[in-house]
C-alpha cells in the first residue's frame, strides 16, 4: 500500500524546478519593463522552451531600447551643439548691430532728449555745436544727429562765410535740432551747467531748449 502512495505523490523533476524559477524571473521582468495585455498571462503552463522564448524577445526588447535611448541623446547632443551655434549666432548679430549703431551705418532708437537751437540772426558758431557734441558724449550719449546728419567719430564742423554751419562738408541753417539717445537726466544736467552749452548758446542771442523724451528715433545713417 505504501509503494501506492508513492507512486501518486506529485513528483518536481528539475525540468519543472527550472521552468518554476524562470516564471518567477519573467513575472519580475515583464512587471517591470512592459505593460500590456501579456502582464496578466499564467507562465506555469508555458513549456520550457516557450519560456526560454520569451526571456529572449524580452532580452532583444532591451537591446532596442537601449539603441532607442542612444539615438536619443546623440539627437539631443546635435541639438545641444545646434543650440549653442544659434547662441553664437545671435551674439554676433547682436554686436554687429551695437557696432553699427555706434559707427553710424544702422538706425537706432532710445531714450534721450532733443536739444533745439533757434538761431535767427546766424550767431552760433560752429564751436557752440561742438561743444555740445562733446559735452553730451562726456555725459554718456551714444546717438547723436544733428538736423538730417549723422554725428560720428570724425565729424568735423565749419562755419560758413555770411552765417550758417557746414557739417561733414554739408551745409546747414538754422535752426538745429539735435536728436540724443542717452540717458535724458545725466544729457540735461551736462548741457545745463554753469557757463556750459546752454549759457553759450543766451549769449549768442539764440533760444535753446531740451525736452526729455521717453523714445528718440534715428533714422539717419553714414555711409560706410
Amino acid at each position: 500500500m505504501r509503494a501506492l502512495f508513492d507512486l501518486l505523490r506529485p513528483r518536481a523533476s528539475r525540468g519543472q524546478l527550472i521552468g518554476g524559477v524562470l516564471c518567477l524571473i519573467l513575472g519580475f521582468a515583464v512587471a517591470a519593463q512592459v505593460q500590456s495585455n501579456e502582464a496578466g498571462t499564467t507562465f506555469a503552463t508555458a513549456r520550457q522552451d516557450e519560456l526560454a522564448g520569451i526571456l529572449a524577445d524580452l532580452s532583444q526588447r532591451s537591446d532596442r531600447l537601449r539603441a532607442d535611448i542612444r539615438d536619443l541623446e546623440d539627437t539631443r547632443a546635435k541639438l545641444q551643439r545646434d543650440g549653442q551655434g544659434e547662441a553664437a549666432m545671435a551674439e554676433a548679430r547682436r554686436r554687429a548691430a551695437t557696432y553699427g549703431v555706434l559707427a553710424g551705418t544702422l538706425p537706432a532708437a532710445g531714450p534721450g532728449i532733443e536739444l533745439d537751437i533757434d538761431d535767427p540772426s546766424r550767431r552760433v558758431l560752429s564751436t557752440v555745436l561742438l561743444n555740445a557734441v562733446q559735452e553730451l558724449r562726456d555725459a554718456g550719449a551714444e546717438v547723436i544727429q544733428i538736423n538730417d546728419i549723422r554725428v560720428g567719430v570724425d565729424t568735423f564742423f565749419l562755419d560758413r562765410p555770411g552765417g550758417g554751419i557746414e557739417i561733414d562738408r554739408r551745409h546747414l541753417d538754422p535752426p538745429y535740432r539735435f536728436l540724443v539717445i542717452g540717458d535724458a537726466h545725466t544729457m540735461s544736467t551736462a548741457l545745463n551747467i554753469p557757463g556750459g552749452v546752454m549759457k553759450s548758446i543766451q549769449t549768442t542771442g539764440a533760444a535753446g531748449s531740451i525736452t526729455q523724451r521717453d523714445q528718440i528715433t534715428i533714422r539717419a545713417v553714414r555711409s560706410s
